[in-house]
């Protein structure tokens, strides 16, 4: 072809498709980082189930609190909890018993009824002060006085019911014009015993110092004390004496005698 033809076909350049593509390999993470991630999740899991588990408990002593508060207010359960002793008393008893036979169920006696039926008595001294064989005497109608399932006769205070008694005594005394050895007591009365028996005492001596003043030896006032607990039976009778007493103080109301029943039944067994 001479110089300056021009070649009637175009040149055609050819692509391989088929040639092999070569990717970039990715970046690879680390072990340790692959793992953190593991660990990290389990204890996520782990605190979800123990929030799961922490409030099922939470429920569960929240169902049990409830239904006790409903017991307690249930006179069956006090039954259960406060039982009759030996005696027949104490406790919450049951006031009607059916019978094998019948379908009634027993109707119980609520445990605040059994309480307010505990017998009491406060006295307060009579006019009379001092009566026979040295005992204090009482007045049981006044209107500071009360007496509540106790008999009052003669002076005394009688039982009615067995059971543990806190019994008090108090007394106050113008020891000014004396001076003698002032014994105060109370005794209980008992068909048990051949003789009375001696519950408490208190001993005071006061004398009259002669170097004081008129005015203050005119009046020396001073109180006795006597309580404790003791478990009396029915048919007992308790009363106060009071040996070389000095001029008790007018007022009725300085000097008083009671008791009240704090446990019902017979004698608690070691």
């Amino acid at each position: 072809m001479a110089e300056g033809d021009v070649d009637p076909y175009p040149q055609v350049f050819v692509i391989d498709s088929q040639a092999n593509y070569v990717s970039m390999p990715g970046e690879k993470r680390p072990r340790w980082v692959r793992s953190g991630q593991k660990f990290l999740l389990l204890l996520v899991g782990l605190a979800l189930l123990g929030l799961v588990v922490e409030g099922c408990f939470i429920y569960s002593l929240y169902k049990k609190t409830e239904d006790l508060s409903y017991c307690k207010s249930h006179p069956l359960c006090q039954n259960l909890t406060n039982p009759p002793t030996s005696g027949g008393q104490g406790g919450t008893i049951l006031s009607q018993v059916a019978s094998k036979d019948s379908n009634e169920i027993p109707t119980v006696r609520p445990h605040l009824e059994d309480i307010q039926q505990r017998p009491f008595a406060q006295l307060i001294g009579s006019d009379s002060y001092i009566g026979e064989n040295n005992e204090v005497q009482w007045e049981d109608k006044n209107g500071e006085t009360v007496t509540h399932n106790m008999g009052f006769e003669k002076g005394r205070l009688m039982v009615k019911e067995n059971g543990y008694y806190y019994i008090y005594s108090k007394v106050t005394l113008n020891v000014a014009e004396e001076c003698t050895l002032i014994q105060h007591k109370i005794i209980r009365a008992t068909s048990a015993y051949g003789e009375d028996i001696e519950l408490l005492r208190s001993k005071s001596y006061r004398c009259f110092n002669p170097t004081r003043s008129p005015i203050t030896h005119k009046e020396d006032i001073r109180n006795s004390f006597l309580a404790g607990i003791f478990h009396l039976e029915s048919g007992d009778t308790i009363f106060v004496t009071l040996e070389n007493s000095p001029k008790m103080f007018p007022r009725h109301t300085e000097y008083v005698m009671g008791a009240f029943m704090i446990y019902p039944g017979g004698l608690l067994q070691e």
